[in-house]
């Protein structure tokens, strides 16, 4: 049984950007996250370790928006790596990053980058 995880609105305060002032006054971002798995064995056993711990994605997904990087395009794509690297269960992913207030020299509520990936290693798997 595939099952999927989703993390809507996680909100990060960081310092992404082209910009000196982006990096150095920060803003705020919104990241969605969608993750797929077989999670038969979590199902049946219950159990927090046979299944992706949610808790712990969005720790790690914390530490890699501490992170300052130009693009969001770039931090999409660092996003979905470290959920391959550190979550192999995971068969697809998919990331949109919302930059809130981007400074484009007139009223924009947000900027958004989607990106996704699936996992080629673990699909086999299954």
């Amino acid at each position: 049984m595939n099952s999927k995880i989703l993390l809507s609105g996680m909100e990060f305060y960081a310092h992404h950007g082209c910009f000196k002032e982006e990096r150095q006054v920060g803003t705020c971002f919104i990241v969605d996250l969608e993750l797929e798995y077989n999670a038969t064995q979590a199902s049946q056993t219950d159990d927090v370790a046979d299944a992706v711990n949610y808790q712990t994605v969005y720790l790690d997904l914390k530490e890699v928006m501490k992170q300052p990087v130009n693009l969001l395009e770039t931090l999409c794509t660092r996003i979905l790596t470290m959920i391959q690297d550190r979550y192999p269960q995971v068969t697809y992913s998919e990331v949109t990053v919302h930059k809130i207030n981007p400074a484009l020299g007139g009223k924009v509520a947000a900027v958004s980058v989607k990106s996704a990936s699936m996992n080629t290693l673990s699909s086999k798997r299954l």
